[in-house]
């Protein structure tokens, strides 16, 4: 039974092909479009899954949609009726689009998918799961757990704003939801606003910021805006948001409780951005923590998996790793709304149609979440050569050996090999990568190659061997999903004078012997690499220890900032020669930055629309 899920029309557009359970591709429309986050009909990724598969709309025996268009137009309308007047801007702003194309948003995908082939039966192939059972199966179906309980935290689906669900075998059961407008989610999210940072696309930037700071606001957010209780459920007083018919995160009440109205993108971020930062973290991570320690004690089940936009909260999903509520904890790689259509896909296969599931407990059926387009070296060399690039060919070990050398040599190197990812994390398929060493590292890759604020962290990709010599975290972490802090004895002392400083200024200050990644409360994002899953990576890790003696590379997306990450060798020579990369590695082609055609090189910094 062939399944082709999507996920479409608000904001990471994705297609993901199944048959008879098995994952064949999944990929986000917006590395395709070039268009960040981009919320349009998969077109190109639904060409891509079908191609990969060598299949036609036709062979297909369901096309799954990730959510259902009436229940939301039904949180919309009543929400909207329950505020009543308050909000009738929003209200009259958003019914036209609503009863134009989504409330008859089944007639408008029939359409669509009538692109692919002649008009015909789509209607009658045609299903719709609930947004939040999507993220559910995206995360328990692919898992190796065969029983698990199985948490979805995000901003809002149709109703539900959080949920658990029960999975066993090929059931999945809910068995609570906390609905809108109460959500962690949209709570993470109005700060994001508030402290300046684009809704959907800036949290993880938060995350980042939070570490420079103080979690001075913790209570006032605790005693004002979410009563949290001993569950982990919470409610939320609307009185200081807008998100529910305004156009805006937060209201004039939020502004006066924090004293002052949200920063602008082009105000300097301070040490109060900072604090309110890790006063929102703080407030995510104790709900999280909540959470998993009630559900792990009402339904005694030792395994949790985790999907939705809040769990790519990695610092939080280490937290609950080594609170030790459950024994086993999977996160879905691609936790937001691409995964959707991979969960919807899932949902369709086990729960509508009832078909048999056989979880793989020694490894996840993700394939490393590598599902994505591969590109063979015949036809990389060809495109590249059209380009216009300049290139060595070289074997496999010879490959390994001199991108080792220069990164030993402190080059940034782009790395494209092999499948691209599915889900926001580069994990070796379509890298950045730079020597963990070089206490230069973290502020080169940020400002001259990424071209983004420099206190964003990078995240290692360390041999999965060794992972337990240098985090106190000694479980696998393939999807780069779990912040851990580096060991004691890698770590550094600092002066009285470096621990006086404050904010910002703890940036340039070297805190293990891996600096490049160390954030600055020790912490750093592992992503754990598998001889099994990704083979060449963990080749050139190889390479790069035996040379050095670390079993660690620098490893951040191969974009620059507002970019999406890169699909295809073309992407990759371009923001090569758009940037200040030295090196780039594309199969076993290797260019030098100094070998190439300099009339080919553009300006990258302001190309594409920030983040």
């Amino acid at each position: 039974m062939r399944i082709l899920g999507i996920s479409a029309f608000y904001h990471d557009s994705a297609a993901a092909l199944i048959e008879d359970g098995t994952i064949i591709a999944a990929a986000q429309e917006e590395r395709f479009t070039r268009k960040k986050h981009d919320p349009g009909f998969p077109e190109k990724s639904i060409e891509y899954c079908l191609t990969q598969a060598g299949l036609t709309l036709k062979d297909i025996d369901h096309l799954v949609f990730f959510e259902k268009p009436f229940l939301k137009f039904e949180r919309l309308l009543e929400t909207y009726l329950a505020k009543a007047p308050k909000g009738f801007t929003s209200f009259k702003m958003a019914m036209p689009v609503w009863i134009k194309d989504k409330l008859f948003q089944k007639d408008k995908l029939i359409k669509l998918f009538e692109k692919f082939e002649t008009p015909g039966d789509i209607e009658d192939r045609l299903l719709f799961a609930e947004h939040h059972q999507s993220h559910a199966a995206s995360a328990f179906f692919p898992s190796p757990f065969e029983e698990a309980v199985v948490l979805t935290m995000d901003g809002v689906g149709e109703w539900a704003t959080a949920s658990v669900a029960i999975g066993r075998g090929n059931t999945l059961t809910t068995v609570k939801e906390i609905q809108f407008p109460h959500s962690l989610g949209l709570l993470y999210s109005a700060m994001t606003y508030y402290t300046g940072f684009k809704v959907n696309s800036g949290e993880y930037k938060v995350m980042g910021l939070a570490p420079y700071g103080e979690p001075k606001y913790a209570d006032l957010i605790k005693d004002n805006l979410i009563d949290i209780k001993e569950d982990g459920s919470y409610w939320l007083d609307q009185s200081y948001f807008n998100y529910a018919t305004g156009l805006t995160m937060t209201s004039n009440k939020f502004h006066d409780l924090f004293g002052a109205p949200p920063r602008t993108p082009e105000q300097k971020i301070t040490q109060r951005e900072m604090d309110l930062a890790a006063s929102v973290q703080a407030v995510t991570e104790e709900v999280m923590l909540k959470m998993a320690t009630n559900l792990a004690q009402s339904y005694n089940i030792p395994n949790l998996c985790l999907a939705g936009g809040v769990a790519l909260n990695c610092v939080a999903n280490g937290k609950i790793i080594r609170g030790g509520s459950f024994e086993n904890v999977w996160v879905q790689p691609a936790a937001g709304d691409a995964g959707g259509a991979l969960g919807a896909a899932l949902a369709a296969y086990y729960v509508e149609k009832g078909q048999a599931r056989k979880p793989n407990r020694s490894a996840d059926h993700m394939k490393g979440s590598y599902l994505g387009p591969l590109f063979e070296q015949t036809d990389i060399e060809n495109r590249l050569t059209r380009a216009g690039a300049k290139f060595e060919v070289f074997g496999d070990n010879a490959l390994m050996e001199e991108t080792a050398t220069c990164l030993e040599a402190g080059h940034a190197i782009g790395w494209f090999q092999g499948r691209m990812e599915f889900g926001p994390r580069a994990l070796g398929g379509r890298s950045i990568l730079g020597d963990p060493r070089n206490p230069k590292m973290q502020k080169t890759l940020n400002l001259k190659i990424k071209y983004r604020e420099s206190f964003r962290p990078f995240a290692p990709s360390i041999l999965a061997e060794d992972v337990g010599n240098y985090f106190e975290h000694d479980k696998e972490s393939p999807y780069m999903l779990v912040v851990a802090p580096v060991k004691e004895e890698h770590r550094l002392d600092t002066t009285d004078q470096d621990k006086g400083l404050f904010g910002i200024e703890k940036l340039n200050i070297p805190r293990s012997t891996i600096p490049a990644i160390t954030h600055v409360d020790y912490s750093a994002r592992i992503q754990t690499v598998h001889k099994e899953t990704n083979p060449r990576y963990h080749a050139l890790i190889s390479a790069f220890k035996e040379k050095t003696g670390c079993p660690i590379v620098v490893n951040t997306s191969f974009n620059v900032r507002g970019e999406p990450i890169v699909c295809t060798p073309e992407d990759a020579f371009h923001c090569f020669m758009g940037t200040e990369m030295d090196t780039l590695v594309i199969g076993n082609c290797l260019l030098r930055k100094q070998d190439q055609d300099q009339t080919l090189a553009e300006d990258y910094k302001d190309k594409f629309e920030l983040d």
